[in-house]
């Protein structure tokens, strides 16, 4: 155990296992109430897979919804949460993020000095079904000058080393290709951070404000339950409570208030995942390591578990990428969206929607073929022509620069159907059907470019009629293989309302709390928006804080003055010490 900053003690109120989105919420909202916290990470990075997600948040009939005149309601956001998830949600926990969402959201803002824009005109991903919104569902946060705020600690966090900038200006810059590179390079030299690393950024600066203290390298092993002798009504019933945990170290951390789990998921974990999972998962882009610590700890003392079959599904392409020594997805979004190019399966066909959201299009790459006994639409590629790649590259690679090891290239399509093993004749005649109907801005088989969601994907200066649609128009062709992939997993430990760790009788267990993807979802296996992960999951960590503090689910604006920072002004400067050694003092 590596300590960043304070000085290590053998006693906290709070012991919080983890630090990504989750694990800060519960622990600034915790500390920002006067409880002592201590964040552990297995990790040499703080900021799990958090840190490198696009950071936003999905949150219904938010205070920014209100004010910008946009018509929401939680009843609206139920049924499309519920049709989204297919009935499949524990309304309990439902209750939980749709009614404090925008508590959490408001006590991030105004306690915690996080920054956030509206989008209020991101589409939620399914806009077929009832209860749906062209916009005002989702928040991002705003740039952040992490080296600014946090100081030395800015180099433990994790980043997955993007430029910075918001959605808001990917949606005034289009294309890759027009984006002022050198505007964005100064900024990354200057110590900024977006999306997610920013996110993570400005709720470190929050715990540090707070007096929360933080371990790296900092792997827990097994939670340590304390026994107490209770009279139940004279029956001397013995009651169990965690009241610590040891780390893989031997190093024992006492917590009299109770332990949080938030240590992400259990994908990089093969065994577990084969086991649990219901598909293969290929390739994931989250730090390696997310194994399942906190999920067996929960199993080991009798927490009940929900919803492992699934995942932060996405379509994925592995194309080199390093995070922390192991290979990783790259999430293929635009490279699948944008005018001009498309997917085709084993057979040289198109076989969905290619500009849908991914989480429903990875879903389709799960597809058997029960007769062949074999996958039906993998192996997939994306594939594309020159126009193309010269309008807006592919991933990190442009027009003009040699062509990578991942990328096929062939100079007719013929020729590229060899490549990637699919039937020329089949490729040919599906890319001509395609042509004919994008160049009139339809595609009749899959509806492709018909929502709002996908056309706000598309490129709204697309030389066709449909953002989303464009012919393949010459030579060389380019074919990108797509698999299975996840941003992680999405169940776990399941809990209570307040993010209590239940039991397998369904009896919360004293002084556990979870959130994060240790657990089960609240949205059960929909993902109805952009940030569905990170907005019911941070709610649930606001909760289960709450409870931790012994303070109320309702946050009242603006009149709570707790703990350490009682009489701060609302807005206050909260950009935190700028070096380490300025914390422990």
């Amino acid at each position: 155990m590596r300590m960043l900053n304070g000085q290590p003690r053998d006693t906290y109120d709070v012991v919080v296992v983890g630090s990504g989105a989750a694990a800060l919420t519960a622990a600034a909202t915790a500390a920002r109430s006067g409880q002592s916290v201590i964040v552990l990470e297995k990790s040499a990075l703080l900021g799990g897979t958090s840190a490198v997600s696009g950071g936003m948040l999905w949150v219904v009939d938010n205070h920014y919804a209100r004010e910008a005149g946009i018509a929401d309601s939680k009843t609206a956001g139920r049924a499309y949460v519920e049709a989204v998830a297919r009935g499949r949600g524990r309304a309990e926990l439902l209750d939980a993020a749709l009614d404090r969402g925008d508590a959490m959201l408001r006590f991030a803002e105004d306690e915690l000095g996080v920054r956030f824009i509206f989008l209020d005109n991101f589409p939620d991903y399914r806009q077929d079904l009832p209860g749906a919104v062209t916009g005002g569902r989702t928040v991002e946060p705003e740039l952040f000058n992490a080296r600014e705020a946090l100081g030395d600690l800015a180099e433990h966090v994790r980043t997955d080393g993007r430029h910075p900038y918001t959605m808001q200006e990917y949606e005034d810059w289009g294309a890759f290709t027009a984006f002022p590179w050198d505007e964005l390079n100064a900024r990354q030299a200057q110590g900024f951070a977006a999306k997610g690393h920013a996110l993570v950024a400005m709720l470190l600066a929050a715990c540090l404000e707070h007096g929360v203290h933080f371990a790296v390298d900092a792997r827990v092993e097994r939670l340590v339950e304390k026994k107490s002798a209770t009279d139940d009504a004279g029956a001397g019933i013995s009651a169990r409570r965690v009241a610590g945990v040891v780390l893989q170290d031997g190093t024992e951390i006492q917590a009299t208030a109770g332990v949080m789990l938030a240590a992400g998921g259990f994908e990089w974990d093969r065994a577990q995942a084969d086991s649990m999972l219901a598909t293969r998962l290929y390739t994931m882009c989250s730090p390696p390591s997310n194994t399942g610590d906190a999920l067996r700890m929960a199993q080991r003392i009798g927490a009940m578990t929900r919803g492992t079959r699934e995942a932060w599904w996405a379509p994925m392409s592995v194309v080199g990428t390093l995070r922390d020594g192991e290979p990783v997805g790259n999430l293929l979004r635009f490279e699948r969206q944008g005018p001009g190019s498309i997917m085709v399966n084993r057979h040289g066909e198109r076989f969905a929607n290619e500009a849908q959201n991914y989480n429903d299009l990875a879903r389709v790459l799960q597809s058997w073929d029960s007769a062949k006994n074999q996958t039906l639409n993998t192996p997939a590629h994306v594939v594309f022509d020159q126009s193309y790649l010269q309008r807006y590259g592919i991933l990190d690679h442009r027009a003009g620069q040699p062509t990578p090891d991942w990328l096929i290239e062939a100079p007719t399509l013929a020729e590229l159907a060899a490549k990637t093993g699919v039937p020329a004749e089949a490729l040919e005649a599906t890319v001509q059907r395609f042509n004919e109907h994008a160049i009139v801005g339809q595609d009749p088989d899959f509806g492709r470019g018909s929502s709002e969601y996908d056309r706000y994907w598309g490129d709204a200066d697309n030389a066709w009629p449909n953002p989303s649609l464009g012919p393949l128009q010459y030579g060389p062709y380019y074919a990108l293989e797509v698999v299975n992939g996840a941003f992680g997993t999405c169940g776990g430990v399941a809990t209570d309302g307040h993010g209590r760790v239940l039991d397998v009788d369904g009896a919360p267990i004293a002084g556990l709390f979870a959130a994060g993807n240790t657990t089960e979802s609240p949205y059960a296996a929909g993902y109805p928006g952009a940030g569905a992960t990170l907005g019911p999951l941070m709610t649930m960590a606001y909760l289960a804080g709450r409870t931790l503090a012994g303070q109320p689910a309702d946050y009242t604006e603006n009149t709570e003055n707790t703990g350490n920072d009682a009489g701060r002004a609302p807005g206050a400067d909260r950009s935190g010490p700028r070096h380490l050694e300025e914390v422990s003092a």
